[in-house]
């Protein structure tokens, strides 16, 4: 489905197409935005110099004389090598007005690709609550997914569940053998929370005692061989944890639509099928015991070259079954996804490398991110000393409803803290997805929490205000006619809005989804700016028009809200 801006962009083109057949020449030319104030549309003619065998700044000149300004373009000029357009806003008025008063929240959505894609994110180990150094996963994941639908994908988001490796295995061996009275409290009634005590004490136990270690061996040997009381066991704990991850990615607004068992690709022997071909590959070797094969013809060196898919005793590593569940994969979907932490970069290669031996041509795409800290620095789970998502949540919480009870103490306790939940969780969300995925992320409370820059809470507010003018209004008649909106600060907001449909291909399609929080705080800025300037209630022959730009306005920050998971409330 065209947008405003699809329109103008295909009438500029038109007319610089014409414009060289007029000069004789046909030849290639890149259509750029330049920032704010400079032009709308510009056409560097530095590229065409050597087609055309002339000076960009007469290109330029020539063309600009050679094109009219009409319809949608209100003016066409030269300047030092550059074609720049200036666009008509009485057509940029009209047709997003109407656009978005007729499509609200579908208001730049796509039209439907015909691909399914698959994108897995979280896959946390199910051996403890998820702490605040993996939170950066789950919310690029479910944004990612939002932008992707909202451009037209058919997308499915899927947590693969690790119920095979060392971690949960070792979980369930500390369920059996550790008495409760050696756990510390942890003061909060989640399974994930109460058991992580048993895991760590499990750890310590491992390190320290030869016996566990024999123990613990065993029972992944009998997982590997089938052993249904074992599967069976490891199931009932990794299950306990899974329920409580998923309380956790809730509250977040995180959904994920399937999940896919690690152990399902030993039991249906996926697994032991992707050990038999890997040994028939001229890179595998054998070192006691342990199969592997030698990447260094991949260029993968030094002590990473080495790529194991079997331990000493024959057992499959979770790399094997990684094989085993991209294949699966792959015969599921058209694209697959992997969000993934920057620490995962070599196995990734070394996985696509390995699929590539055994004849498949396709490749996961993966989205790398660097770890989330807190400004006292990392975090560790085995030593226990973790900040868990849980608690990062509650502390969000807590500090909203401060502030929430400070501005608003004509509210009930019930609706003070309903605001706060709404307020401190899409303050977490917005924190980490207006960060560049690969950029280091320190979490401050005093950014995430800011009712005026670039926060979740100043978007919030700028949508509940659009709300409050919309209900002291009451009835009015959505009218979009340009001649009545001609004030800078309305036509600034036009604009803004105008952009949100780009803005949405720019995080689908290229995954930019920090550019959402970007663009939100221009448009809450640009939308407040107007609000201050600008009257509306008691603007006469102006009210409904300006009553239209601000439904207008309030549609579009309830989607860039929605897109980011983050609640929008009509009240602050």
């Amino acid at each position: 489905m065209n947008e405003p801006w699809d329109d103008i962009r295909a009438a500029v083109r038109k007319a610089i197409d014409g414009g060289l057949r007029s000069m004789g020449t046909e030849v290639d030319y890149v259509l750029e935005s330049p920032p704010a104030g400079i032009a709308d549309l510009a056409v560097p003619c530095f590229p065409m110099a050597k087609a055309l065998r002339r000076p960009p700044v007469a290109i330029a000149e020539e063309l600009a004389n050679l094109i009219p300004a009409e319809n949608m373009i209100r003016e066409v000029w030269a300047d030092r090598g550059y074609l720049n357009f200036r666009i008509n806003d009485d057509f940029l008025v009209k047709s997003t007005l109407e656009d978005v008063l007729q499509r609200r929240l579908d208001f730049g959505k796509g039209d439907t690709r015909g691909k399914i894609v698959l994108l897995e994110h979280t896959s946390v180990n199910p051996s403890g609550p998820i702490h605040v150094g993996r939170a950066r996963n789950p919310i690029i994941g479910d944004t990612l997914a939002r932008c992707m639908r909202h451009c037209g994908y058919d997308i499915t988001t899927e947590y693969y569940v690790n119920d095979v490796g060392k971690q949960v295995v070792l979980l369930t061996w500390g369920l059996e053998n550790i008495d409760p009275s050696e756990v510390d409290a942890t003061g909060r009634d989640k399974d994930d929370h109460r058991l992580v005590g048993f895991y760590q004490i499990a750890n310590r136990r491992l390190e320290e005692d030869p016996d566990v270690r024999t123990e613990v061996a065993s029972m992944l040997q009998r997982f590997e061989d089938g052993d249904a009381e074992v599967i069976n066991k490891v199931r009932h704990t990794t299950e306990m944890m899974l329920a409580e991850i998923g309380t956790t990615l809730d509250t977040i607004n995180v959904s994920l639509d399937s999940f896919k068992w690690e152990s399902d690709f030993i039991v249906d022997g996926a697994a032991k099928d992707i050990v038999d071909s890997l040994t028939r590959v001229e890179q595998c070797h054998e070192e006691g015991g342990a199969l592997y094969l030698d990447l260094n013809e991949f260029e993968v060196h030094g002590k990473d070259t080495r790529f194991f898919f079997t331990r000493g005793d024959g057992t499959t590593l979770y790399t094997t079954r990684d094989m085993a569940y991209h294949l699966d994969k792959f015969r599921r979907a058209d694209r697959v996804i992997d969000v993934l932490g920057e620490d995962q970069k070599l196995g990734s290669q070394q996985l696509t490398i390995a699929l590539g031996l055994l004849g498949e041509p396709r490749a996961p795409e993966c989205l790398f991110y660097s770890f989330v800290s807190l400004p006292e620095g990392k975090m560790s789970t085995r030593k226990g000393t973790v900040v868990y998502m849980d608690d990062l949540i509650d502390e969000a919480e807590t500090r909203a409803y401060e502030e929430v009870r400070k501005r608003r103490e004509d509210l009930s306790e019930e609706r003070m803290r309903e605001i706060a939940r709404i307020i401190g969780r899409g303050a977490i969300r917005h924190s980490i997805a207006k960060v560049q995925p690969e950029k280091p992320l320190v979490f401050h409370w005093e950014e995430a929490l800011n009712f005026e820059g670039n926060s979740a809470p100043y978007l919030q507010y700028s949508h509940a205000r659009a709300c409050s003018i919309l209900r002291k209004a009451g009835d009015y008649e959505r009218r979009a006619d340009p001649d009545m909106l001609v004030d800078p600060t309305e036509r600034k907001l036009v604009r803004a809005i105008s952009r949100f449909p780009q803005v949405m291909r720019d995080c689908g399609e290229e995954w930019r989804i920090n550019a959402l929080p970007v663009y939100g705080h221009e448009l809450a800025s640009t939308f407040n700016q107007f609000y201050v300037a600008t009257p509306v209630l008691s603007s006469g022959k102006y009210r409904d028009h300006r009553l239209t730009l601000v439904e207008c306005t309030m549609w579009v920050l309830r989607n860039v809200l929605e897109n980011l998971g983050i609640g929008a409330p009509e009240e602050m």
